[in-house]
């Protein structure tokens, strides 16, 4: 017999339209889900939709809607049902009881999808972390599911003692990845502050945008790239030279997405301060997607979460390749000031995004004329250490400098410069 788990799952997506909502857009968020799912391995058999006042506390569908979906499972031969919304461990329960296969939430198929696309060590500990907590509210639902499922010799015994001891085992372990993430999180600090000195844009965006090629493209890297969600999830640096003396650091973030769990955000707050010590932000957007303003707007929410939306922000709206509207561009860059339009697989307009990034790193920056006393090698030091000299003028006890340098740096250069 063939390994099931070599396999493909089959897999039904449900959604429910609540009073808030159109039928449209519930569309849109379980296309999202499908594109979840076959990035996790699943193949989407049918959709179901409820229309709702409110989620039922039980069931979170009706329970004729729960008995519908148990009738499809057994004739389709269904392995998992996906719930857009995320729901309570009661509720998976109950639906369990009724519906005779896995059920899982939005949020549990996300971190599936972080779990098998965690390469490194910090990534794997972030996942572990968000789905344990995720996991420890739930914890009643699935000591109840285990026991259903596995009966037998090795599983009777004192259920709820047995759950405590999960519970107690959970959080000692929550706590654990805690302290290794607080240890990561000051050995980026110390990282973070040895490259104090160099400017510093982060690329973010939205899942599937286009950042990791963007990153590749733009710094001639070689980040992993895949037409899937999450393809990568640690942030990677690299440096751009725009001259012999103007370096930048530009770094490539996880990506968001709607609905992406707050715990989430929590555990990968090493890898997101990237974005909150970035001196400028480039959000990437995915302009040949239906719902781009939508997800624009999920982006700017997560970035107010984390306080960075008040950053110098340049927009870049990728793939125009793919868009059959060329009048979109002319609307967008009328509404949005620092707008490019790009396509990073393609290579199309990336000097005008390099201009654009000089643009806003020159708005941190002086022109200072002054003299320093020639004897004077500390003052020499910091001038060419922290500004980038435009003129030199030599007399016989004083050089002249016209420099230029960033703004924070002016008062350590102003007190070794007469004016």
């Amino acid at each position: 017999m063939a390994d099931r788990k070599a396999e493909r799952e089959r897999a039904i997506i449900v959604g429910v339209i609540f009073p808030h909502q159109t039928k449209a857009q519930v569309e849109e968020y379980l296309d999202e889900l499908e594109l979840l799912a076959d990035t996790a391995g699943a193949d989407v058999v049918c959709r179901i939709y409820q229309e709702r006042e409110k989620p039922d506390p039980a069931f979170f569908i009706g329970r004729g809607k729960a008995e519908q979906i148990a009738k499809i499972v057994e004739d389709e031969k269904i392995d998992l049902v996906i719930f857009d919304d995320d729901l309570s461990g009661v509720q998976i329960r109950n639906l369990e009881d009724i519906i005779n296969c896995k059920i899982i939430d939005r949020t549990t198929l996300i971190l599936d999808i972080f779990a098998s696309h965690a390469r490194t060590a910090p990534a794997k500990i972030q996942v572990e972390l968000a789905q344990l907590e995720y996991l420890l509210p739930r914890l009643t639902g699935r000591w109840r599911h285990l026991s259903k499922q596995y009966g037998g010799i090795g599983t009777k015994g004192p259920g709820e003692t047995q759950l405590e001891t999960d519970r107690r085992l959970i959080k000692r372990k929550i706590a654990i990845l805690r302290r290794k993430l607080g240890e990561i999180d000051n050995q980026r600090k110390v990282q973070r502050k040895g490259r104090r000195d160099i400017f510093k844009v982060a690329l973010v965006g939205y899942t599937n945008a286009g950042k990791s090629t963007l990153l590749n493209v733009i710094a001639n890297a070689n980040v992993y790239v895949e037409d899937k969600l999450f393809a990568t999830l640690d942030a990677t640096t690299r440096v751009i030279k725009f001259s012999p003396t103007r370096k930048v650091l530009i770094t490539d973030t996880v990506g968001f997405i709607r609905k992406l769990p707050h715990h989430l955000v929590a555990s990968f707050k090493s890898t997101l301060d990237e974005i909150i010590e970035a001196d400028i932000l480039i959000h990437v957007v995915d302009i040949s997607a239906p719902n781009f303003r939508e997800q624009i707007k999920v982006v700017e929410e997560t970035l107010e979460e984390l306080k960075a939306l008040d950053k110098p922000t340049i927009i870049a709206f990728n793939k125009i390749d793919k868009l059959e509207d060329r009048s979109l561009i002319y609307t967008l860059a009328n509404e949005y000031e620092n707008a490019v339009f790009i396509s990073a697989s393609r290579g199309v307009n990336i000097q005008a995004l390099k201009e654009k990034i000089l643009q806003l790193i020159d708005d941190y920056y002086v022109e200072i004329t002054g003299k320093v006393n020639a004897s004077n090698s500390e003052a020499m030091s910091l001038i060419y250490k922290f500004g980038e000299v435009l003129d030199v003028k030599y007399d016989d006890d004083y050089i002249t400098f016209k420099i230029k340098v960033e703004k924070r740096y002016l008062p350590k250069i102003s007190a070794y410069i007469s004016t």
